[in-house]
């Protein structure tokens, strides 16, 4: 199975700077593009951090991580990617934003080896594809979790127009990057979203209706459930907005108001309480 020389990662974010590190690691060149202000340098300051502490922790060597970090470059014009052989994007989270990118990759990329995949959690796939016209079969979900250089899992969902090739290549790719790729039907939500979502919303519900106060809901699924993070914290983790926004994306992909936003948690979202990158969600945290 070919293992693409290059790969580009578009979107210099958390998700897409996770997974450029994580290919640099396995031996892949990697050129990561953002064309928003200071994302790159940003990137930059968050991979070598990253990879220091795995130096550190004796996960890996020095030299392991300066030839890591010699294998990515950094770009801020779109056409820095051309010569790529393998494109994730790791945009917002938004079904016209990512349609408009893949219409433009598909002519980007005319090359039938050029595999398109995206880093959706929950946007249809065959939805994405179809915007990619032609190269429609070329269109897969590679669903990477955050964060992505601890994270063993891989979605790969293929959509109705997604060939059993690229299917193949895009479990072996993930496979080479030391993730462990498990295959889901482009249903909405997946499979992580589509059980995990509903767990989140419920202990909202929890919280509103006095059930318990949120230390206590998230102790007991902690300590009952030996979870590693509760679900409330988790929503924070992840981001109020986020969470919203996918429950939104399951209620109306599945055609079922079961799926929708608890009240309390729009409310929270309004008031600008998003979670961690706002400092404040469920639970304060003054140090950001």
């Amino acid at each position: 199975m070919s293992i693409p020389g290059t790969i580009a990662v578009i979107g210099a974010g958390q998700m897409g700077g996770g997974i450029a590190q994580v290919a640099a690691v396995a031996g892949l060149n990697v050129v990561v593009f953002d064309a928003f202000p200071g994302a790159v340098d940003k990137c930059k300051g968050v991979h070598r951090k990253s990879l220091s502490k795995f130096v550190e922790k004796q996960k890996i060597t020095q030299a392991d991580m300066d030839a890591a970090l010699g294998r990515i470059s950094y770009a801020t014009e779109l056409s820095a990617i051309a010569g790529a052989q393998w494109v994730v994007e790791a945009i917002v989270e938004d079904a016209k934003v990512k349609k408009d990118l893949f219409a433009n990759l598909a002519a980007m990329f005319p090359a039938d080896e050029v595999v398109l995949a995206t880093n959706t959690s929950s946007i249809s796939i065959t939805e994405i594809a179809a915007a990619a016209g032609k190269a429609s079969h070329r269109v897969v979900g590679m669903h990477f979790f955050n964060p992505v250089p601890l994270m063993a899992l891989v979605e790969v969902i293929p959509g109705v127009q997604t060939s059993k090739e690229v299917v193949e290549r895009t479990i072996a790719l993930a496979t080479k990057m030391g993730k462990t790729p498990l295959k889901a039907n482009d249903r909405a939500g997946f499979i992580s979203n589509r059980v995990l979502m509903p767990m989140i919303n419920e202990a909202f519900y929890a919280w509103m209706e006095g059930v318990a106060e949120p230390d206590a809901i998230d102790g007991i699924m902690k300590l009952g459930c030996n979870f590693p993070m509760g679900p409330l914290r988790l929503a924070d983790f992840i981001g109020l907005d986020t969470c919203v926004h996918i429950m939104n994306v399951l209620a109306d992909g599945l055609n079922n108001d079961r799926y929708r936003a608890c009240p309390l948690l729009k409310q929270l979202v309004t008031a600008g309480r998003l979670g961690d990158k706002t400092g404040r969600g469920v639970y304060e945290y003054p140090a950001k």
